[in-house]
């Protein structure tokens, strides 16, 4: 990365402006014939698809509730996880920025910068808090942001 390159670093659903780049952020998503209180129960949800924990995690108060449910082992976690995961997301933050004209104005208004979740609290989706991690949220949000810019040129 060079050092004249624009970085933005985001994790809390609260920081403002770039807290709807959190999958916490109260923002509906309807995702799979499913209206989701957020896109990280659409996302956890969707661990369990066809299943009756794929509505019990719907159902959850919170995003940390789903969170916590979908990452319980003692659930099924269905057998293409690891091979789905990524375009999931994708998908999921496309409907989301998608389905709010405001949050997708916060997002095309980061230009060109990279995006980064922040957080020493997970080394996949976020930067691992030391940048080590392999960022795949914010990498999931810049091909969002390109996705959008793409459709509204043409």
């Amino acid at each position: 990365m060079s050092d004249d390159e624009h970085v933005i670093n985001f994790y809390r659903a609260s920081e403002i402006p770039y807290g709807p780049f959190s999958n916490f952020s109260h923002h509906t998503v309807f995702y799979n014939n499913v209206l989701a209180k957020t896109s990280e129960h659409i996302f956890q949800a969707m661990k369990f698809e066809g299943t009756q924990h794929f509505n019990d995690v719907l159902k959850t108060k919170t995003p940390g509730d789903s969170a916590k449910m979908g990452r319980d082992r003692k659930r099924p976690l269905r057998k293409d996880w690891e091979g789905v995961k990524d375009e999931l997301m994708y998908e999921i933050c496309l409907a989301k920025f998608t389905q709010h004209k405001d949050i997708q104005k916060i997002l095309l208004e980061t230009g060109d910068a990279t995006l980064v979740e922040h957080t020493g609290n997970d080394s996949y989706w976020g930067d691992g808090g030391d940048g080590s991690g392999r960022n795949q949220l914010g990498k999931t949000l810049m091909r969002v942001r390109e996705t959008i810019k793409n459709n509204i040129k043409n």
